[in-house]
């Protein structure tokens, strides 16, 4: 299990491998997150409200906290506030604490750069009669992080602030009006999205990057990468393992995402990548021939894509 961490811009310090809850249903992400915490040693959770099951990993929490391994100020628990509730981060706080079962969590994110109508027709997906989501024509980048600002800087209930899938363009406009840089931007994060203009970027800025959906889903343009084969086979550990020891030794935050206790622990494995590992993963994304990896769900825009070679 590695043990590495980052200090952020605030000077709280992060685990750089977590375990994300995307996805993971009733009864497993208890039991996912009891092993992370308590067998594998892995001490950063990542959550979300529209994961809708943070009641669940607020049990996870707790009986890893019951049994005695681990202490609450050992860990790193994050969650984000969705559009819906852009003009009402506390709000979302508030109900993201309630569910946990905690006093404070120690990073919140802006989920998305966008606002939804929060009069809509649904809470968290508001849609149109035509299907288009319906999006708050009020939303400003400014209140949105002035709100976070104000969480942050007024109570006890976040230690650190961030933003999730910011392009460059979305965090100019935000850094343009902000007394509080973030922390992180938490963005999808693997070799054939390395994000490197976007890297650069934050790191001008002292914001760290946080890779989401590391395994690229599986994607057989890894997995069955002959490079990435290679060196899995070099260091005699699974391909998922290079991937994420691939952003943990270029100094990423990553959160990579099971519910399967074997992958779990394997993922918690840092295999020491040498320069010619890292050089070849790095250059991947150059010659597999595609443009693009995966549409934002929500338009052109608000996610930034690399144009690839």
């Amino acid at each position: 299990m590695t043990s590495l961490s980052v200090t952020l811009n605030n000077g709280v310090s992060m685990p750089l491998l977590g375990i994300g809850t995307w996805k993971a249903g009733p009864g497993e992400v208890e039991a996912a997150l009891e092993h992370a915490l308590v067998k594998t040693g892995i001490r950063h959770v990542d959550g979300a409200t529209i994961y809708r099951n943070e009641q669940e990993v607020g049990e996870g929490i707790r009986r890893a906290l019951a049994s005695g391994a681990v202490k609450r100020e050992d860990l790193f628990i994050t969650t984000k506030v969705w559009p819906s509730y852009w003009n009402r981060v506390e709000e979302s706080l508030d109900n993201s604490l309630r569910d946990l079962g905690l006093d404070y969590v120690d990073l919140l994110l802006v989920h998305w750069p966008l606002g939804f109508n929060p009069h809509g027709n649904d809470e968290f997906t508001p849609k149109l009669d035509n299907g288009e989501f319906d999006y708050d024509p009020k939303y400003n980048f400014k209140e949105n992080w002035a709100q976070f600002e104000a969480v942050y800087k007024n109570t006890n209930k976040v230690r650190s602030i961030g933003v999730s899938n910011f392009s460059i363009p979305n965090l100019e406009k935000l850094l343009a009006d902000a007394t509080v840089v973030p922390v992180i931007n938490q963005v999808e994060g693997h070799p054939l999205l390395p994000q490197r203009e976007l890297e650069k970027y934050c790191k001008e800025k002292g914001i760290v990057i946080e890779a989401w959906r590391p395994l690229a889903a599986l994607s057989p343009l890894l997995f069955e990468n002959p490079d990435i084969v290679r060196i899995a086979a070099k260091h005699n550990v699974p391909v998922g393992t290079i991937l994420i020891s691939w952003h943990l030794a270029e100094g990423r935050s990553v959160i990579p995402k099971s519910v399967k206790t074997s992958r779990i622990d394997s993922n918690a494995i840092y295999a020491p990548l040498d320069k010619q590992d890292l050089a070849d993963i790095d250059n991947l994304h150059k010659t597999v021939g595609i443009k693009r990896f995966g549409p934002s769900p929500f338009g052109n825009g608000h996610v930034h894509f690399e144009d690839w070679d």
